[in-house]
């Protein structure tokens, strides 16, 4: 088990870490984000969360709960992205608005489909990471999977 100052600094630590996620998804390494890096960002905060209070008490936060129904959510985001342009003719993940057409912002965010699918990589890879963080928690104490 950990310290009391490990536990504080540990919630202290999971708003700001999501909070890296968000920017990380929103203006990743270039510009239109990564949503990779950004789902292994967000479980990396939940494993500390792990680490600092234990499987059962991390087990019962949201993020914790609905990581796997994020990843089923991200997984059909992030096909609909690569499979809608077919049904219109087009190659597979083609983006919309195309080069050179007007998108629309809010800020230098651009409300473009690029965007969207780095939302579904994120929540697939979020919920991955989460699940086989609680996988190996729970095996580690002797639960088994569940």
């Amino acid at each position: 088990m950990s310290t009391a100052m490990t536990q504080h600094v540990a919630r202290l630590l999971l708003l700001p870490i999501f909070m890296i996620a968000i920017a990380v998804i929103v203006k990743g390494y270039a510009d239109t984000g990564d949503g990779f890096a950004a789902g292994v960002i967000a479980a990396l905060g939940v494993l500390l969360q792990y680490l600092a209070f234990g499987h059962e008490a991390a087990e019962r936060m949201r993020i914790v709960r609905y990581a796997p129904l994020g990843a089923l959510l991200g997984l059909i985001v992030a096909l609909l992205v690569a499979f809608v342009p077919m049904l219109f003719g087009k190659p597979v993940l083609t983006h919309t608005p195309g080069v050179g057409e007007h998108a629309v912002h809010f800020g230098t965010l651009e409300f473009i489909t690029p965007a969207l699918f780095d939302i579904g990589v994120f929540l697939v890879v979020y919920g991955f990471a989460v699940g086989a963080i609680g996988a190996i928690a729970r095996s580690y104490e002797g639960e088994g999977p569940r």
